[in-house]
């Protein structure tokens, strides 16, 4: 057995669809599947996280830090990956994507000067570090900021 080929038991699964309420012969009927009285039996249950009135557990726990709504998410590729696209060719964001360099690039690709390059190429990325632009140029490519 391996995580690929994992199933559910044969007969645990039920359809979401099932019609609950309709008459004690049907195997879910009177109460529904709800027990018999109490808070959760009846409509209007409380939302998630509710405990009764307690102070809920996402009130107690203490609030730290915060999200910065302007930051971008940028992906850094270094100059040694670029070694993987032919000599002369014309490197963008597509590109990278195509050869599986970068997967997800939220916000934008910068090209970082670790490694060394042995390829003309001409790149146009979002951001380039002033190493990497050096080291891009000296070997004969340009780099291009879009």
């Amino acid at each position: 057995m391996e995580l690929s080929n994992l199933q559910p038991a044969a007969g645990s699964k039920h359809s979401d669809n099932f019609r609950r309420g309709r008459g004690h012969g049907s195997g879910n009927g009177k109460t529904a599947g709800k027990g018999h009285k109490g808070q959760k039996a009846r409509s209007g249950a409380p939302r998630p996280g509710f405990e009764g009135g307690q102070m809920p557990l996402y009130r107690r726990l203490p609030k730290r830090g915060f999200t910065c709504r302007n930051s971008k998410e940028i992906v850094g590729i270094n100059v040694s990956a670029l070694n993987r696209f032919e000599d002369g060719a014309t490197v963008t964001v597509e590109t990278m994507i195509e050869s599986g360099l970068v997967t997800n690039p939220k916000d934008g690709v910068k090209i970082l000067g670790n490694g060394e390059i042995s390829k003309k190429l001409n790149v146009k990325v979002d951001a380039c570090s002033e190493g990497a632009k050096a080291k891009i140029e000296a070997a004969g490519g340009t780099v291009e900021v879009i």
